[in-house]
């Protein structure tokens, strides 16, 4: 695999897994023909990509079985099999979202049903090549009429059978953390977060720095737009299967707005002598209660382009012009600043 680079590592909250600030989504490797692909993807492309980020110094990756279907979880294991074990990064995947083996395009089901979990967890071991899951987390909130209690007691189990190592949360609020947490210790949560979605910095983030619960945020470069790789033409000619042609924040105003605040960015990065999506992630870590950043990846190149957010430290006058352009162009919402700045 090659030598590799030294990159800073900090604590997953109190899980005894320490991380590199950034780590590998493996969602776009999924590749298209689902509900939310992102087109069409090519796996030795893909593992490529995986061998480069960990022969980088990146100690982690983060799939689930929704991504693709199934396709992303296969993809990392023959990625692992060519890794010494030595030199093996974190595995992190999901449960909770079921899909319908008929209807690929169908939205998947929220489900918290143990014995649904159960048949997840054993899905997951086998795709993965695996023994023990480093970190598995709920996906979504269940929505079949499983309380969160039963499906958080599930995942405490699996824990305890040794299945896997820590459990988490995934696009749940501090309301679902705190009864989560009266059951047992919430090793983690993954919530979205990014310089236009910063909803999660209002409460999420403060809970989870006072409860020792790690944080890994997905989506922090926004899907894409904060790269400074977009303008208004590359967003019309986006493939029919890749699930941005059809989100809202890559159509009309927000758009123009979110295009306005990369333009700050790239001021920043220009400072630092970075790229554009190094600043973008690195927004996202100089927030208190953020352990790490989910930073997805389809080629050698694009891990190259984010790969400086994972020693690069913002400055109060870097998140003070970042904050400004915020609240200029009105992109997005949720606090701008961390309030210690």
């Amino acid at each position: 695999m090659g030598a590799h680079k030294i990159l800073p590592k900090i604590p997953l909250g109190r899980t005894g897994m320490e991380i590199t600030r950034v780590g590998f989504g493996a969602w776009a490797i999924g590749g298209g023909d689902w509900a939310v692909g992102w087109g069409w993807q090519d796996d030795r492309d893909s593992i490529a990509a995986i061998h480069h980020a960990v022969a980088r110094g990146v100690n982690w990756i983060d799939t689930a079985p929704i991504y693709g279907l199934g396709h992303s979880e296969e993809v990392v294991c023959r990625a692992l099999a060519d890794i010494p074990q030595v030199e093996r990064p974190y595995v992190f995947t999901k449960c909770g979202l079921v899909w319908d083996e008929a209807n690929r395009h169908a939205m998947p089901k929220q489900v918290g049903a143990p014995q649904s979990i159960r048949r997840e967890v054993e899905a997951s071991l086998r795709r993965l090549g695996v023994e023990r899951l480093d970190l598995y987390q709920m996906h979504w909130p269940a929505k079949d009429g499983t309380l969160l209690e039963e499906y958080w007691q599930t995942l405490l189990d699996l824990k305890s059978e040794g299945k896997v190592r820590a459990v988490g949360l995934s696009n749940h609020d501090a309301v679902q953390l705190e009864v989560a947490e009266r059951l047992g210790h919430v090793d983690t949560l993954q919530p979205p977060f990014s310089a236009i979605r910063r909803e999660a910095a209002q409460h999420e983030l403060p809970w989870c720095h006072q409860h020792g619960t790690g944080v890994i945020v997905y989506s922090p470069m926004q899907a894409g737009l904060l790269t400074g790789s977009f303008s208004v033409e590359r967003v019309k000619a986006l493939a029919k299967d890749d699930w941005r042609s059809r989100n809202d924040e890559f159509a009309g105003q927000k758009l123009l707005r979110n295009l306005r605040l990369v333009e700050a960015l790239r001021a920043v990065a220009g400072h630092h002598r970075v790229t554009v999506p190094a600043i973008a992630v690195a927004w996202t870590l100089a927030w208190p209660g953020v352990s790490g950043a989910i930073v997805g990846a389809r080629s050698k190149a694009q891990v190259e382009g984010w790969l400086h957010a994972a020693d690069l430290q913002l400055g109060n006058d870097d998140m003070a012009a970042i904050a400004s352009a915020i609240r200029s162009t009105g992109a997005g919402a949720g606090p701008a600043l961390p309030v210690e700045m």
